[in-house]
Protein backbone atom coordinates (compact mmCIF):
# COMPACT_ATOMS: atom_id res chain seq x y z
CA UNK A 1 0.00 0.00 0.00
CA UNK A 2 1.58 3.39 -0.99
CA UNK A 3 1.57 5.82 1.65
CA UNK A 4 1.45 9.36 0.66
CA UNK A 5 3.84 12.23 2.06
CA UNK A 6 2.88 15.84 2.23
CA UNK A 7 5.83 18.45 2.23
CA UNK A 8 5.56 21.56 3.12
CA UNK A 9 6.46 23.73 0.21
CA UNK A 10 6.65 27.51 -0.48
CA UNK A 11 7.50 28.90 -3.56
CA UNK A 12 10.32 31.75 -3.46
CA UNK A 13 9.13 33.23 -6.63
CA UNK A 14 7.41 33.05 -9.46
CA UNK A 15 9.50 31.81 -12.00
CA UNK A 16 11.00 28.83 -10.11
CA UNK A 17 12.38 27.94 -6.42
CA UNK A 18 10.47 26.97 -2.96
CA UNK A 19 11.75 26.00 0.50
CA UNK A 20 10.64 22.43 1.72
CA UNK A 21 10.28 21.16 5.06
CA UNK A 22 9.17 18.88 6.98
CA UNK A 23 11.54 16.31 5.99
CA UNK A 24 15.08 15.13 7.00
CA UNK A 25 17.42 14.49 4.14
CA UNK A 26 19.76 12.53 5.57
CA UNK A 27 17.24 9.80 7.05
CA UNK A 28 14.66 9.78 4.16
CA UNK A 29 11.96 6.83 3.65
CA UNK A 30 11.03 5.77 0.19
CA UNK A 31 8.06 8.02 -0.05
CA UNK A 32 9.29 11.49 1.10
CA UNK A 33 12.29 10.87 -1.44
CA UNK A 34 9.53 10.45 -3.88
CA UNK A 35 7.82 13.66 -2.85
CA UNK A 36 11.16 15.54 -2.71
CA UNK A 37 11.82 14.54 -6.38
CA UNK A 38 8.07 16.33 -7.05
CA UNK A 39 8.79 18.97 -5.83
CA UNK A 40 11.99 19.12 -7.76
CA UNK A 41 10.54 18.58 -10.99
CA UNK A 42 7.90 21.35 -10.28
CA UNK A 43 10.02 24.01 -8.81
CA UNK A 44 13.56 23.07 -10.82
CA UNK A 45 15.72 24.52 -7.56
CA UNK A 46 14.63 23.29 -3.67
CA UNK A 47 16.09 24.85 -0.49
CA UNK A 48 16.15 22.76 2.99
CA UNK A 49 16.58 24.99 6.20
CA UNK A 50 18.31 23.73 9.05
CA UNK A 51 19.59 20.08 7.60
CA UNK A 52 22.89 20.22 8.79
CA UNK A 53 23.80 17.16 7.35
CA UNK A 54 26.83 15.22 8.30
CA UNK A 55 29.21 14.01 5.30
CA UNK A 56 28.17 10.49 4.71
CA UNK A 57 24.21 11.87 5.37
CA UNK A 58 25.11 14.46 2.53
CA UNK A 59 26.19 11.77 0.40
CA UNK A 60 23.51 9.04 1.22
CA UNK A 61 21.02 11.67 0.09
CA UNK A 62 22.91 12.35 -3.02
CA UNK A 63 22.15 8.60 -4.01
CA UNK A 64 19.28 8.91 -3.61
CA UNK A 65 18.89 10.41 -7.24
CA UNK A 66 20.63 7.41 -9.26
CA UNK A 67 23.51 8.62 -11.08
CA UNK A 68 27.61 8.18 -10.10
CA UNK A 69 28.92 10.93 -7.56
CA UNK A 70 31.45 12.89 -9.06
CA UNK A 71 34.89 13.32 -8.65
CA UNK A 72 35.18 16.94 -9.36
CA UNK A 73 39.14 17.39 -11.53
CA UNK A 74 39.73 20.66 -10.61
CA UNK A 75 37.32 21.63 -7.37
CA UNK A 76 39.22 20.47 -3.42
CA UNK A 77 37.97 17.96 -2.20
CA UNK A 78 36.55 17.44 1.70
CA UNK A 79 38.94 15.21 2.70
CA UNK A 80 40.59 11.37 1.43
CA UNK A 81 37.19 9.41 2.29
CA UNK A 82 34.79 12.13 1.05
CA UNK A 83 36.31 12.45 -2.23
CA UNK A 84 32.70 13.17 -3.59
CA UNK A 85 32.26 16.17 -1.36
CA UNK A 86 33.78 19.61 -3.41
CA UNK A 87 34.63 22.51 -1.01
CA UNK A 88 34.34 25.70 -2.62
CA UNK A 89 35.91 28.88 -0.63
CA UNK A 90 35.66 31.89 -0.67
CA UNK A 91 39.12 32.33 0.67
CA UNK A 92 40.40 30.39 -1.38
CA UNK A 93 38.96 31.93 -4.67
CA UNK A 94 35.43 30.20 -5.07
CA UNK A 95 33.39 32.60 -5.85
CA UNK A 96 31.22 31.54 -8.92
CA UNK A 97 29.69 34.86 -9.97
CA UNK A 98 29.07 34.15 -13.28
CA UNK A 99 26.18 32.76 -14.88
CA UNK A 100 26.82 28.78 -15.71
CA UNK A 101 25.25 25.51 -15.62
CA UNK A 102 27.86 23.00 -13.59
CA UNK A 103 30.52 20.78 -15.84
CA UNK A 104 28.52 20.80 -19.34
CA UNK A 105 32.07 20.65 -20.78
CA UNK A 106 31.08 16.49 -19.69
CA UNK A 107 29.35 14.62 -22.30
CA UNK A 108 27.22 13.34 -19.20
CA UNK A 109 26.63 16.21 -17.70
CA UNK A 110 24.85 16.71 -14.18
CA UNK A 111 21.66 15.39 -13.09
CA UNK A 112 21.14 17.84 -10.71
CA UNK A 113 23.90 19.63 -7.40
CA UNK A 114 23.04 19.47 -3.50
CA UNK A 115 24.56 22.26 -1.80
CA UNK A 116 25.13 22.16 1.75
CA UNK A 117 25.94 26.15 2.78
CA UNK A 118 28.63 25.61 6.03
CA UNK A 119 29.84 29.01 6.45
CA UNK A 120 27.47 32.16 5.30
CA UNK A 121 28.44 35.52 5.11
CA UNK A 122 26.08 38.24 7.52
CA UNK A 123 25.04 39.64 4.76
CA UNK A 124 25.57 39.15 1.04
CA UNK A 125 26.97 36.00 -0.56
CA UNK A 126 23.02 34.87 -1.77
CA UNK A 127 22.76 32.73 -5.16
CA UNK A 128 20.31 33.51 -8.53
CA UNK A 129 18.78 30.87 -10.80
CA UNK A 130 17.06 30.83 -13.55
CA UNK A 131 14.37 29.14 -15.09
CA UNK A 132 15.48 27.52 -18.67
CA UNK A 133 12.06 26.27 -19.56
CA UNK A 134 10.24 29.46 -19.50
CA UNK A 135 13.59 31.01 -21.37
CA UNK A 136 13.09 28.56 -23.82
CA UNK A 137 9.66 29.41 -23.97
CA UNK A 138 9.70 33.33 -24.31
CA UNK A 139 12.10 33.49 -27.39
CA UNK A 140 10.37 34.45 -30.69
CA UNK A 141 9.29 31.66 -32.25
CA UNK A 142 11.45 31.39 -35.20
CA UNK A 143 14.43 31.69 -32.87
CA UNK A 144 13.11 28.83 -30.94
CA UNK A 145 13.07 26.89 -34.42
CA UNK A 146 16.05 27.95 -35.59
CA UNK A 147 18.29 26.92 -31.94
CA UNK A 148 16.18 23.43 -31.92
CA UNK A 149 18.49 22.97 -35.20
CA UNK A 150 22.08 23.72 -33.51
CA UNK A 151 24.41 21.99 -31.07
CA UNK A 152 27.27 23.72 -28.83
CA UNK A 153 30.62 22.91 -28.38
CA UNK A 154 30.97 22.92 -24.56
CA UNK A 155 34.61 23.24 -22.91
CA UNK A 156 36.60 22.93 -19.65
CA UNK A 157 38.79 26.24 -20.92
CA UNK A 158 37.79 28.15 -17.52
CA UNK A 159 39.65 24.97 -15.60
CA UNK A 160 42.79 25.96 -18.09
CA UNK A 161 41.45 22.18 -19.64
CA UNK A 162 40.34 23.39 -23.36
CA UNK A 163 40.79 20.05 -24.97
CA UNK A 164 38.08 18.80 -22.54
CA UNK A 165 34.87 19.60 -24.70
CA UNK A 166 31.56 17.73 -25.63
CA UNK A 167 28.61 18.16 -27.82
CA UNK A 168 24.68 19.09 -26.71
CA UNK A 169 21.88 20.10 -28.20
CA UNK A 170 21.16 23.78 -27.61
CA UNK A 171 17.67 23.33 -26.93
CA UNK A 172 17.63 19.99 -24.73
CA UNK A 173 14.46 18.05 -23.61
CA UNK A 174 14.08 17.08 -20.43
CA UNK A 175 14.18 13.07 -19.38
CA UNK A 176 11.11 13.09 -16.90
CA UNK A 177 8.85 16.21 -18.05
CA UNK A 178 9.48 16.00 -21.90
CA UNK A 179 9.82 19.72 -21.82
CA UNK A 180 12.21 21.89 -23.84
CA UNK A 181 14.72 24.32 -22.60
CA UNK A 182 17.65 26.28 -23.46
CA UNK A 183 20.24 24.45 -22.75
CA UNK A 184 24.14 27.00 -23.06
CA UNK A 185 25.85 28.71 -20.97
CA UNK A 186 28.24 32.11 -20.33
CA UNK A 187 30.94 29.69 -18.48
CA UNK A 188 31.59 26.51 -20.61
CA UNK A 189 29.72 26.82 -23.91
CA UNK A 190 32.58 27.61 -26.62
CA UNK A 191 30.76 27.97 -30.00
CA UNK A 192 27.57 26.85 -31.94
CA UNK A 193 28.91 24.03 -34.15
CA UNK A 194 27.00 24.84 -37.24
CA UNK A 195 27.81 28.66 -37.03
CA UNK A 196 31.04 30.50 -37.95
CA UNK A 197 32.49 32.32 -34.78
CA UNK A 198 30.62 35.47 -35.40
CA UNK A 199 27.47 34.23 -36.15
CA UNK A 200 27.90 32.10 -33.65
CA UNK A 201 29.25 34.68 -31.06
CA UNK A 202 26.43 36.80 -31.94
CA UNK A 203 23.64 34.26 -31.37
CA UNK A 204 24.86 33.25 -27.97
CA UNK A 205 25.32 36.56 -27.08
CA UNK A 206 21.79 37.12 -27.77
CA UNK A 207 20.72 33.97 -25.39
CA UNK A 208 22.60 34.65 -22.56
CA UNK A 209 21.72 38.16 -22.27
CA UNK A 210 17.76 37.07 -23.01
CA UNK A 211 17.72 33.75 -20.61
CA UNK A 212 19.23 36.48 -17.63
CA UNK A 213 16.15 38.76 -17.40
CA UNK A 214 14.80 38.79 -14.02
CA UNK A 215 11.39 37.67 -15.18
CA UNK A 216 12.98 34.28 -15.26
CA UNK A 217 15.03 34.22 -11.70
CA UNK A 218 15.12 33.84 -7.92
CA UNK A 219 16.81 34.94 -5.47
CA UNK A 220 18.09 32.98 -2.88
CA UNK A 221 19.54 34.40 0.95
CA UNK A 222 21.31 31.03 2.77
CA UNK A 223 21.63 30.61 6.27
CA UNK A 224 24.13 28.22 7.75
CA UNK A 225 22.98 24.60 7.44
CA UNK A 226 20.45 24.85 5.05
CA UNK A 227 20.69 22.34 1.94
CA UNK A 228 19.89 23.59 -1.72
CA UNK A 229 19.42 21.96 -5.06
CA UNK A 230 19.23 22.17 -8.38
CA UNK A 231 18.24 20.57 -11.82
CA UNK A 232 20.80 20.91 -13.72
CA UNK A 233 19.26 20.14 -16.82
CA UNK A 234 16.61 22.71 -16.46
CA UNK A 235 18.22 25.80 -14.71
CA UNK A 236 21.27 28.15 -14.53
CA UNK A 237 22.75 29.53 -11.73
CA UNK A 238 24.96 33.06 -10.45
CA UNK A 239 26.69 33.34 -6.74
CA UNK A 240 26.54 36.77 -6.35
CA UNK A 241 29.57 38.75 -5.25
CA UNK A 242 28.84 40.95 -2.57
CA UNK A 243 30.50 39.99 0.78
CA UNK A 244 33.54 40.55 2.60
CA UNK A 245 33.35 37.93 4.90
CA UNK A 246 34.01 33.96 4.46
CA UNK A 247 31.38 32.17 2.40
CA UNK A 248 31.95 28.04 2.43
CA UNK A 249 30.03 25.11 0.77
CA UNK A 250 30.40 21.55 0.97
CA UNK A 251 28.96 20.19 -2.72
CA UNK A 252 28.09 17.02 -4.26
CA UNK A 253 27.35 16.66 -7.75
CA UNK A 254 24.98 13.71 -9.40
CA UNK A 255 25.92 12.70 -12.91
CA UNK A 256 24.68 10.40 -15.78
CA UNK A 257 22.53 12.58 -17.89
CA UNK A 258 22.90 12.86 -21.80
CA UNK A 259 21.28 15.36 -22.88
CA UNK A 260 18.98 14.50 -26.03
CA UNK A 261 17.28 17.37 -28.41
CA UNK A 262 16.27 17.25 -32.08
CA UNK A 263 19.36 16.65 -34.74
CA UNK A 264 21.02 19.08 -36.14
CA UNK A 265 19.50 20.87 -39.50
CA UNK A 266 22.67 21.93 -40.71
CA UNK A 267 26.47 20.66 -41.13
CA UNK A 268 29.36 21.11 -38.45
CA UNK A 269 32.06 23.70 -39.31
CA UNK A 270 35.07 23.85 -38.47
CA UNK A 271 36.33 26.85 -35.78
CA UNK A 272 36.03 30.16 -38.03
CA UNK A 273 35.11 28.25 -41.08
CA UNK A 274 31.96 28.30 -43.36
CA UNK A 275 30.68 25.64 -45.99
CA UNK A 276 28.16 28.36 -46.99
CA UNK A 277 31.74 30.59 -48.87
CA UNK A 278 34.37 29.41 -51.58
Amino acid sequence: MTTAVTLDVRPVAGALGAEVRGVRLGHLSEHEFAAVRTALLEHLVLFFPDQRLEPDEHIAFARWWGGELEVHPFIPKLDPEHQEIVVIDSEQGGRADVWHTDVTFRADPPICSILQMIVCPSAGGDTMWTNQYRVYESLPEPIQELCRGLTAIHSAAPFGHAEMQAEHPVVRVHPETGRRSLYVNRTFTDRIAQLDRAASDALLDYLYTFSEQPQFTCRYRWAEGTVGMWDNRVTQHYAINDYSEPRRIQRITVIGDHPEGDAPRWPTIATGGSPYTA
